[in-house]
Formats: structure tokens, C-alpha cells, sequence
């Protein structure tokens, strides 16, 4: 049992879980910021409900469903705006009018399922005319294939271009995010708001591009059947967080293991001196020889 009252499974993520999916969890969110802004706003599959109270803070409503009950009433508990409700609910048989909302945000839950066109109909049928879809999902050639990991929650996950075909039948006009956590460094100017972008990669032979030279992990898509070219969302989308847990957790696994290793050579030391020892090595090695 975790802080939040809810037990960490590994099929839903909670606010307690730390390092690399804390800030893949998190930053999905953030970015949503920009798409929800003053917008009525469906986040289907809620959870624990961190993301739905985030979005709240720009959304002019939120509504947050989830299938388990346990998870709605912590959610109810825990998070509370005047914007803002939760909800038990299937997000295969959502239980709101027709063009509802202006905007569906559902992160990593397609894969937890089966019926991904029919989830994808319902998310249509309750989003407004020129309402936004924000998607995401890992991308299974990165997620799984190139690691060999096996997410026993998975259902059905997808590469890249069958994702694409499947929001190709239902949505119109896209925009298409690649996800990745890295370890980088950051300059910013000081004296005013940054408001442009320089993306250093350094590549194997020590060229230097102004781009990613990785494959995203996870696919996030900004889906409608409306005009998105006036759309608030960035190019680039960067995240951290002030208390930096996922470098103080790099930074103590560093000095736990330099500790041990100079713990080893003193040892090392200490035993070759004792060999060195005229009377303690002769038993030492007499011992050795029994």
C-alpha cells in the first residue's frame, strides 16, 4: 500500500511510484495543459486521479471515469476542484451525451484493451465536431520488441504504423508526439523567458544535430476531424520537476556503488598488508593450504 491508499500493481501508475515513470506519467500530462485550456475536458481511464486534478488547474471542467470503483472514490477523495468530477465508468460505453466535450485525453489505455476501434468510435461519438483527441501509447517495437519486456497488463499493443492506420479511419487532421526519457543538459538564458529551442544530439561519429536522434518509446497523437493549425500545442515539450528525485536516486545508486567499491579496495589493502605481515601471512597462507 503506497501514500495515495492504493496498492502499486504495475497496472496502473500512481503518484508514489518514483524515478522513469513518474516523469513519463507526469509529463503526458503537462503537455495536455496547452490542449485543455479553458476546454471541457473528458480524461478517460483517470486512475488514482493526479492527472485529471492537473488538468483542472486550465481546463474549464474536468470529468474523470475509471472502470474500478476503488480507484473513483480515492480519486473523489483525494482530489478536490470545483471543476471536477469523477466518475465509474467503462470507456467503452461512456455514459455522456453525444458531443460532450471539446477535448478526450486517454493515456496508455489502448494497449490495456482489446477493442481499440471500438474505443476510438466512443471517443468520437462524446468529442465535439472539431473536438481533440490526446492519445498516447507505447510504440511496441521500442517498448517491447528491442527490450525483450513483457508488460503483463498489455493486451494488444502496436507499432507505430498501425496505430497510424487506426487513427487514420476515425480522425482527420493530426499532430504526432515521440516520448522518450533522456539524460541531457540544459542551458537557459537567464535574463528573460526562454522562447526558442536548440536540440543538441551528438551522434556516434561526433556529429552534432538540432534533433533527436532516438526513437520515440511512446506515441502521443493530437487527433480531430477539425482545424488543428490553430492549436496552442508546442513543437517541443520539456519537463522536469524542483525536488529532481529521478537525479537524486541516479545520484545516491552513484555514491552507493563508489562507497562500495572503495570499500573493496581498502579491504583489498588490508588483506595484501596482513599477507605482507611476517607472522600473520605465514598463518594466513598455512590456513589456506589446510
Amino acid at each position: 500500500m503506497t501514500e495515495s491508499g492504493l496498492t502499486f500493481t504495475g497496472e496502473r501508475f500512481l503518484p508514489d511510484c518514483e524515478r522513469e515513470i513518474w516523469y513519463e506519467h507526469y509529463h503526458r500530462y503537462t503537455m495536455a495543459l496547452d490542449w485543455v485550456a479553458d476546454k471541457k475536458v473528458l480524461d478517460a481511464a483517470c486512475g488514482e486521479g493526479y492527472g485529471s486534478h492537473l488538468m483542472a488547474q486550465t481546463a474549464s471542467s474536468v470529468d474523470g471515469v475509471d472502470i474500478d470503483p476503488t480507484a473513483v472514490e480515492h480519486a473523489t477523495s483525494r482530489y478536490q476542484r470545483s471543476n471536477l468530477k469523477f466518475h465509474q465508468s467503462d470507456v467503452l460505453n461512456l455514459a455522456f451525451e453525444d458531443d460532450s466535450f471539446d477535448v478526450v485525453v486517454s493515456f496508455e489505455t489502448l494497449e490495456h484493451l482489446a477493442e481499440h476501434e471500438a474505443l476510438l468510435a466512443e471517443f468520437k461519438r462524446v468529442l465535439k465536431p472539431d473536438g481533440v483527441l490526446l492519445i498516447s501509447t507505447p510504440d511496441k517495437k521500442e517498448y517491447s520488441d528491442k527490450t525483450g519486456f513483457n508488460n503483463e497488463y498489455h493486451v494488444r499493443e502496436l507499432y507505430q504504423d498501425e496505430f497510424k492506420q487506426m487513427i487514420d479511419e476515425v480522425f482527420t487532421q493530426q499532430h504526432w508526439f515521440g516520448q522518450k526519457l533522456l539524460f541531457s543538459s540544459a542551458i537557459w538564458r537567464l535574463d528573460t523567458t526562454p522562447k526558442t529551442v536548440q536540440f543538441d544530439c551528438l551522434d556516434s561519429k561526433n556529429n552534432v544535430s538540432n534533433q533527436p536522434l532516438f526513437e520515440p518509446v511512446y506515441l502521443i497523437v493530437a487527433a480531430s476531424n477539425g482545424d488543428l493549425s490553430n492549436s496552442k500545442g508546442q513543437d517541443l515539450y520539456n519537463f522536469t520537476e524542483q525536488s529532481e528525485q529521478i537525479y537524486g536516486h541516479y545520484n545516491a545508486v552513484i555514491r552507493a556503488h563508489i562507497k562500495a567499491e572503495n570499500d573493496y579496495k581498502a579491504l583489498a589493502e588490508k588483506q595484501q598488508s596482513w599477507l605482507n605481515h611476517p607472522i600473520i601471512g605465514r598463518c594466513i597462507r598455512w590456513f589456506e593450504r589446510k
